[in-house]
């Protein structure tokens, strides 16, 4: 077996907006992840949560996690 063909979650992911945040999906559309927000700041800083730009901005950098490389142990 590959490394790619043993990969739970297989790139690539993508964001998808759904109401009150974003969803990161992988190739075979399983959800991954939700990260909500609000859609002021002051909104946000009442409730102490994230805007929904900071919303997007993780939720994008989650879905770029698969072309990271994987550190091996001991290759550190």
């Amino acid at each position: 077996m590959t490394e790619q063909s043993t990969r739970r979650f297989p790139p690539p992911w993508t964001v998808q907006e759904i109401p009150g945040g974003y969803k990161v999906k992988d190739a075979n559309g399983q959800s991954l992840a939700y990260v909500y927000g609000r859609e002021t700041r002051a909104d946000a800083d009442i409730a102490n949560v994230l805007t929904m730009d900071e919303a997007r901005r993780i939720a994008s950098n989650i879905a770029k996690l698969p072309s990271f490389p994987v550190a091996r142990p001991g290759t550190e």
